[in-house]
């Protein structure tokens, strides 16, 4: 079967770094942080592994409370209650994404309601709402708690959602492999529009960020407790200790050829392939070869018909831990450097944090953007570059060219990994 061409039409974001894409262009730009401090909690003052300093939170949402009611949001954006009621913090913020990303793209009624349209969606739940029904049900009874209470909480809840509040007829999905989550949402959307499954393909991704979703990472001793906000997230560094975690919420629309010939689009790049592949390895720990990451990338390869010489921007998946960045090294090393190549790399994860399943399509749209605005996002916060990285051509500025073929790369727990493969336009 003769695949189409897919290109990304359309961008919405809510980050730290920016609510919209001209603000998340512009930090991009200037390398500039979004990280907030994080409030101590005294049930953990006698825990220093818990004392977390930093996360990576979107401006102008108020959302800690349980209470939907509660909540504060943008005036731009008008949110029926029963809508409201259905989500979890990061539903909020994806549904104003999507909302961003639809008008973005110019989109009608009739092009998002309908038989050739679909969405895939990638979050991890959210662990407040859960864990405050659980509370609810034990204390007061079942009968007692929120009639939305499942559908807002487990790890479904965008794709309910969106699909019903957008009403979309098409094919949809929620993927849940942690880091590589949303990675896979746009992988096998782009399968769906190539392969003439749809025309069309929303990709949407969030997730909370509070104290259910970040202290259980202090557990894994994965998060950086850095007093220095310019320390915390320093992904290549020989001091990198841990990532910040990150929540907001990213949506991109896919549409095929035909799509954007009908409707006059001018695209942000194309999406020309991708690859994944399994570790095998550890439950929570990258290969420290990076062989399953090596497998991802010459799967994308072979799947956007393209060389790996090719590649002139590398998007790191690189979280700023010691196991993980040297992981994503040796896999880079394997397939570029030593093979003669030196394409620019970069983690924008300095500056965004880490958002978990948001991070595929948060870092999709920072390569679609990078493209569109003609620039190459640096690698921030890098003190002294880890010995084991020089022959990488890491790049510590924004760079004031647009790649023309670049790789976004993630890996999640279990050993998932996912290469996405975007030409300029």
């Amino acid at each position: 079967m003769e695949r189409k061409r897919v290109f990304i039409t359309g961008l919405g974001v809510v980050s730290s770094i920016g609510n919209d894409t001209a603000i998340l262009v512009e930090s991009l730009r200037n390398l500039k942080h979004g990280f907030k401090a994080f409030p101590p909690y005294h049930p953990y003052k006698d825990d220093p592994a818990a004392l977390v300093k930093w996360i990576s939170a979107p401006s102008d949402f108020e959302v800690d409370s349980t209470d939907f009611e509660d909540w504060k949001y943008p005036s731009r954006y008008k949110i029926r209650r029963e809508v409201l009621r259905g989500f979890a913090p990061h539903g909020l913020y994806t549904y104003c994404a999507m909302k961003q990303a639809l008008e973005d793209a110019a989109l009608e009624e009739e092009d998002i309601s309908n038989y050739e349209t679909g969405i895939y969606t990638s979050s991890g739940g959210s662990p407040r709402l859960l864990c405050n029904n659980m509370e609810r049900m034990r204390e007061i009874g079942a009968t007692r708690c929120s009639p939305t209470g499942i559908v807002s909480a487990i790890a479904g809840t965008l794709s309910f959602n969106l699909v019903a509040n957008f009403k979309i007829l098409g094919n949809s999905c929620g993927f849940s492999s942690a880091c590589a989550s949303s990675g896979h949402a746009l992988g096998y959307a782009y399968d769906d529009v190539s392969l003439g499954r749809q025309s069309r393909m929303f990709v949407a991704a969030g997730e909370d960020v509070n104290f259910e979703s970040v202290i259980p990472f202090t557990g894994m001793r994965a998060l950086s407790l850095e007093v220095d906000p310019t320390r915390a997230s320093c992904p290549f560094d020989e001091k990198r200790n841990g990532f910040v975690c990150a929540g907001g919420g990213a949506a991109l629309v896919l549409e095929n050829e035909d799509e954007v010939e009908r409707r006059g689009s001018t695209p942000y790049a194309e999406l020309v392939g991708w690859g994944q592949s399994s570790d095998g390895h550890n439950v929570a720990i990258s290969h420290p070869e990076g062989s399953g990451l090596i497998r991802a990338l010459s799967n994308a390869f072979r799947s956007a018909g393209i060389e790996a010489g090719e590649v002139d921007y590398i998007n790191a998946h690189a979280t700023s831990t010691l196991i993980g960045d040297a992981s994503e090294g040796k896999a880079l090393d394997k397939i570029f450097t030593s093979q003669g190549y030196r394409p620019k790399v970069s983690s924008t994860k300095a500056i965004t944090g880490h958002g978990l399943s948001l991070a595929s399509a948060l870092e999709a749209t920072i390569v679609s953007l990078a493209m569109k605005e003609g620039f190459t996002p640096g690698s921030a916060h890098i003190q002294n570059l880890d010995p084991q990285f020089e022959k990488l051509n890491i790049i510590r500025e924004t760079e004031t060219t647009a790649p023309k073929l670049a790789i976004s790369n993630s890996s999640g727990f279990g050993g998932a990994n996912v290469t996405l493969v975007f030409r300029g336009v």
